[in-house]
């Protein structure tokens, strides 16, 4: 009876030893989730997000193996945003990328426990994110881009490029926080360059649509786009629409050149993502926002597309196409 109970009880014991490392494998195997908060539309972003992904695997992390992202994308539609950001909230996501001044701010207002890594062309101790660069202070990190600082600069090089066009049209979405001080340092260009400057709203493609219109109405010779992750992501729409009225456009990122847009002078923004993905995987391995410095973006693109120059019946200048980085022919 005693050698029974013996063997009832090493059984038992085998049991249970065998049983606590398959539980320990399967806590150990569990990936984290983090969430990724953006305003746009994911038709304008693959480079965005694979340069995120490409941050991730530098840091020791890879989607789908060593960790997971639940997308939430607004659309365009910047109302939707908090809604999202609630989800992600819920769902206890262990950090939230916040792609664009939008999402980073409603990210911000939902949590002031999990830690948010933005990405952002504004200051963000100006927007309120963080109390300073060096130590942002609560749970907000991330990656400021030039946006703002970059936009009277791509109003010159348009100028430089076509001289004679005295009246220029901005196109901005009148939702975005950036677009007031960005509005601002394009029409100081403006009048330092003695040109008529209008600016033209566009938060919906409808308005896109009827903006250019407005362009064409006003005999706007040249328009400088704005960065906005709305605007972003309907690149297609509006190099198409340039390109139907002959319109000479200069953008903010390098995939609208890419895309067929003339030129475009401004922030690698690939690359912040990838420096986002870098702090990510840092906050993973318990590093904690609240430590990380803001990373600011110092890297800016100048790129020209000699094909729809050609197309536009236009020719560059030849010291602005030594200065390109990056010459599409």
């Amino acid at each position: 009876m005693l050698n029974m109970r013996r063997r009832q009880f090493i059984s038992l014991l085998g049991g249970a030893a065998a049983t606590w490392p398959v539980a320990a494998r399967a806590q150990q195997a569990a990936m984290p989730v983090i969430g990724f908060l953006n305003a746009a539309s994911p038709v304008g972003y693959p480079p965005m997000v694979a340069a995120l992904r490409q941050g991730l695997k530098e840091a020791g992390y890879i989607e789908g193996q060593s960790v997971a992202i639940e997308y939430r994308w607004a659309e365009g539609h910047y109302d939707r945003l908090p809604g999202l950001a609630a989800e992600l909230v819920r769902r206890q996501v262990a950090g939230i990328i916040a792609g664009g001044t939008p999402a980073a701010r409603f990210a911000k207002a939902a949590t002031s426990t999990i830690p948010i890594v933005f990405n952002i062309g504004i200051d963000p101790v100006q927007l309120g994110l963080v109390t300073s660069l060096n130590r942002p202070g609560g749970n907000v990190t991330g990656v400021a881009g030039l946006s703002v600082e970059t936009a009277a600069k791509r109003l010159e090089v348009l100028h430089e490029s076509l001289p004679t066009a005295a009246v220029v049209a901005s196109l901005v979405n009148p939702t975005t926080p950036l677009t007031e001080p960005e509005t601002k340092g394009v029409q100081d260009a403006a009048r330092s360059l003695g040109l008529q400057l209008h600016v033209l709203n566009a938060s919906t493609e409808r308005e896109i649509d009827a903006a250019f219109r407005t362009l064409i109405e006003l005999r706007a010779g040249a328009l400088v786009v704005s960065v906005d992750p709305f605007l972003n992501g309907q690149r297609a729409q509006i190099v198409k629409l340039a390109t139907r009225y002959a319109v000479p456009a200069i953008y903010g990122l390098r995939e609208f050149a890419v895309a067929g847009g003339l030129m475009s002078y401004g922030i690698d923004l690939a690359d912040t993502y990838r420096q986002a993905g870098i702090y990510v995987g840092k906050i993973l391995k318990g590093a904690k926002a609240a430590d990380l410095p803001v990373q600011q973006a110092v890297k800016v693109e100048f790129v020209i597309n000699l094909k729809t120059a050609k197309t536009l019946g236009l020719t560059f200048p030849i010291p602005l196409l030594g200065r390109a980085d990056e010459v599409i022919e």
